[in-house]
């Protein structure tokens, strides 16, 4: 039987042992609203897995898309506007 091992190191080890930079906490902060909306519109469409949906649940779900697609039209504009340096 023939041993497969690595021959060199890994390539992303050395930023594996620190935590992340400012830059990336401002990122994940930015991106924030956008999360939370996925994660309502997942929640809405979990609690149809099992069940067939209802009129209501139609309603949450499509007011759940509106608001993802409200935030990421949010993030657009604003990773624009600092881009640009000015008014999108």
């Amino acid at each position: 039987m023939k041993h497969i091992a690595a021959l060199q190191d890994l390539v992303t080890a050395a930023s594996l042992d620190g935590e992340p930079s400012d830059a990336e906490l401002d990122a994940i902060e930015l991106e924030m609203p956008v999360i939370l909306a996925d994660v309502d519109l997942l929640d809405a469409q979990i609690m149809t897995l099992d069940r067939p949906a209802t009129e209501l649940d139609e309603r949450r779900i499509r007011r759940a898309r509106n608001r993802v697609l409200a935030a990421r039209r949010d993030l657009t504009n604003r990773v624009g506007a600092l881009q640009s340096g000015g008014a999108a």
